[in-house]
Order: structure tokens, then sequence, then C-alpha cells
């Protein structure tokens, strides 16, 4: 049995855009043919590809096929690019194919974003990133939602290959006048368990790891929800509780005394770039980059 190349790309954007008529503007069809290609390779296939919800959501057959038709188009891209091999025509002059890449948000707000920009500089290519926790990415890399991912799973995911980046180390600190009012004699269990936080959403877990080290009741502090990463870190600077920061986001601050440390040990991430194990010129060159500037940024 084939997979119809045509009715898997339309699935493929279906998915990436959400609903039936944001796909139809993208592929330039009616959203009536969009339903009837995605009814015609459900009927092929014998499977439900889409669950129909706003936003739409594949299945686990869909998923497949939609990492099929992604890899496809990747693949696609690379063989165009070596027959401009030798041609004086730049950049511009070729469509740039969009690379889903899953990335953590320190990550996001610290230091890939320049490397994500000159590769875009250099080659005909769109990021469309997706935002989650570093221990959640690899699933979007499983289901084929990305080509490529930033997580910290080092078993690379079924069809993939992994390549250390480097730790990422957080540190609990706080503003001196937050250590006066909620932990004036220091850092100690009791005082920790009524002292408020700030944590990323409700799936950031490194206070909640820093609690449990130190012996602190994890479930008793209040907490203050701040999710995104530069804004994170400015509620911790500005008093609202005390967070685990990087060094990107906290050093110059610890250097001047607008920040402190409360103490205890700092938390190591390791991070990993995983990606498709494809030979793809185009994905190979941008996990080169982002090795590289990661191990520049964590040395």
């Amino acid at each position: 049995m084939e997979i119809p190349a045509e009715l898997a790309r339309t699935l493929a954007t279906v998915v990436a855009e959400g609903t039936f008529d944001a796909a139809s503007r993208v592929l330039q069809i009616t959203p009536s043919a969009v339903s009837q290609r995605i009814k015609a390779l459900e009927q092929h296939l014998g499977r439900v590809l889409l669950v129909r919800q706003k936003p739409v959501r594949a299945t686990e057959a869909g998923q497949a096929v939609v990492r099929y038709a992604r890899q496809l188009a990747l693949l696609e891209h690379d063989a165009l690019a070596g027959f401009a091999l030798g041609r004086t025509d730049g950049v511009a002059d070729r469509r740039p194919i969009a690379v889903p890449l899953a990335v953590n948000a320190d990550t996001l707000g610290t230091w890939i974003l320049p490397t994500l920009a000159e590769l875009a500089a250099r080659h005909p290519v769109v990021f469309d990133l997706h935002r989650d926790d570093q221990d959640f990415t690899a699933e979007l890399l499983e289901s084929g939602t990305v080509m490529a991912a930033i997580t910290s799973q080092a078993t690379p995911v079924a069809g993939c290959v992994a390549r250390p980046l480097g730790v990422m180390r957080y540190r609990a600190v706080a503003t001196p006048e937050y250590m006066a009012r909620w932990l004036p004699g220091g850092m100690t269990p009791a005082a920790l368990s009524g002292a408020p936080l700030v944590d990323f959403d409700r799936r950031d877990d490194l206070q909640t790891g820093f609690l449990r080290f130190v012996g602190a009741d994890a479930a008793g502090p209040p907490r203050h929800y701040v999710p995104a990463s530069n804004d994170f870190a400015v509620a911790v600077k500005l008093g609202l509780g005390w967070g685990m920061l990087p060094g990107f986001q906290s050093e110059e601050e610890l250097a001047d005394g607008r920040l402190v440390p409360l103490g205890g040990p700092p938390i190591d991430v390791p991070l990993h770039w995983q990606q498709w194990n494809l030979r793809s010129p185009l994905l190979d060159t941008i996990a080169d980059a982002v090795v590289a500037e990661a191990r520049r940024a964590f040395a």
C-alpha cells in the first residue's frame, strides 16, 4: 500500500494549521477540497487520521502520516537544493521550507534565536518553534510534530539520533528585600514551606525539586505562575518570589547584589539535540550550528 504524497501533505498542513479553513488558505484550495482529500486518504489507508476538533489533532496513525509527509518535504527540499548547485541565483529565489523545532523556554529565551536567525539568513528556511518543557519536547519529536527537539532525554526517540548540547545550571535566587521579608533567618525547610515562589507553569518542577531536596514541604508555598522565560526572570528580580534561574539570566544581578543565592545545591539539567535520522544536509546544518552555539553558551 502506498501513501499518496499530495494527500499526506494535505494532512500535514491541516495538522500544522489547526483547521481545515486555515489549511485551505495555505494550500489555495477550498475547505471542501481539503476535507475531501482527508476523507480519501482515510479511506485509502483504512484508518481515522484526524480527531476533528478545534484545533484538529492527529491520531496515532495520523501522526505516522504527518511524519512521513514532513520527511518527504525535507528530502524534496534537499534534492532541489542540489539541483541549484553552481547556479548564481540567491537564497531568496527558492521557496523556504518550514522546519518545526521543539525548544524549551529557557533555551528560547537565552541563546538559540541568534543562531536560528543566522541560519535563516543563509538558507531558505523558516522555523516553526514549539515551546515546551525540556522533559516533554521529545514527545513532539516522537509524534512527528517536529523534525528536531532540544530535550533532557538522552536516549534517542525511535527513528532519531541524539547529540549532547551541555548542561544548563540553575540556582535558587531571590532579591535581598525578599530574603529579608520571607527568609530573615536564612533558608530553612520551615521558612521555605511558607515563602512565595515563582513557577513557569504547572509542568515546571524545578522549584518543587529544589524544595524536596532541601527537605521543605513542596506543596506548602504560595505560587506565582509566569509562563514566559524572560518574564519569569523579571518576576524573580522584582521580588514576587524566589525561583531557579540559569546563569544566563542571573549572573549580572548576582555579581552586583541585586539578587542573592538562597543557598543549597544547584540543579543541573543536561540538554540534548535529537533529530530525525535522515540524510538531510539542511537538517544536519541546523544541528551543527545549534550544537556549536550551545557548547559555546555552556562553556
